[in-house]
């Protein structure tokens, strides 16, 4: 498995569309956070909020890119048998792939805490919120291991890696904020919005991004996650 997680990292960072993706994440997240209008300098006290309410709409498109190949190229190079010949299982065989995606995305992310040290810097007293900063970091990060477990599945679904990209955004697109839309349609009885946008990963990402860690969000995702897994394995055996 290990040496499967190694190969998907070093072949994402030997291409220059994997070194691409992540330099434009960080560019357009450094120019909207830093440089266009209402930008977080000019909010007049330290706060990454605006990080934390884009960060989830740039992964949208940043993950399926790292993922649309995972299992599509194998698929259609044809060297899916190959692997299977080897003595691995499958689960050890998806998590191999999903960790290598996973890592390169925590790789995407992880330059952005240099938003929060350079905030912390520029402000006077009292500073940052660093309780709420990490919590909402551990939120974004649960977020990432979610997309990616979307992403993963939905390479599990063709030999077409763009096929498998467009999927992938769709399907985290309808996941994160398709149930809050959902809930704001007129007519649906009170008290029934509430549990259709709770059934979205917004409601549970929003809640804490404001630096909640709360158990029941870390058991919506960690359901969701072996949800997908199962998903993606169920496509695997059908191969």
């Amino acid at each position: 498995m290990w040496a499967l997680y190694r190969k998907e990292i070093s072949q994402y960072f030997s291409s220059l569309s994997g070194i691409i993706a992540i330099a434009v994440f960080l560019v357009v997240n450094g120019l909207v956070l830093f440089v266009f209008e209402n930008n977080l300098l000019d909010f007049g006290y330290a706060t990454l909020d605006r990080f934390f309410e884009l960060s989830p709409w740039i992964l949208l498109l940043l993950i399926p890119a790292i993922t649309m190949r995972s299992f599509a190229e194998e698929f259609r190079t044809g060297t899916w048998e190959v692997l299977r010949t080897q003595p691995i299982t499958l689960w050890q065989l998806m998590l191999g792939k999903y960790l290598g995606a996973l890592f390169v995305v925590v790789i995407a992310l992880a330059p952005t805490f240099f938003y929060a040290v350079l905030l912390e810097s520029l402000s006077a007293d009292p500073g940052l919120d660093w309780g709420a900063t990490f919590g909402s970091y551990l939120g974004l990060f649960f977020l990432a291991a979610l997309f990616t477990a979307i992403g993963i599945w939905c390479s599990s679904l063709s030999a077409n890696t763009i096929i498998s990209f467009l999927i992938a955004i769709l399907s985290m697109a309808v996941f994160y904020y398709g149930f809050h839309a959902i809930s704001l349609i007129p007519g649906i009885p009170a008290g029934v919005d509430y549990w259709v946008e709770w059934a979205g990963i917004d409601f549970h990402y929003r809640s804490m991004s404001r630096g909640l860690v709360m158990l029941g969000d870390l058991i919506y995702f960690s359901s969701l996650l072996f949800l997908f897994f199962l998903l993606t394995l169920r496509n695997l055996r059908t191969r």
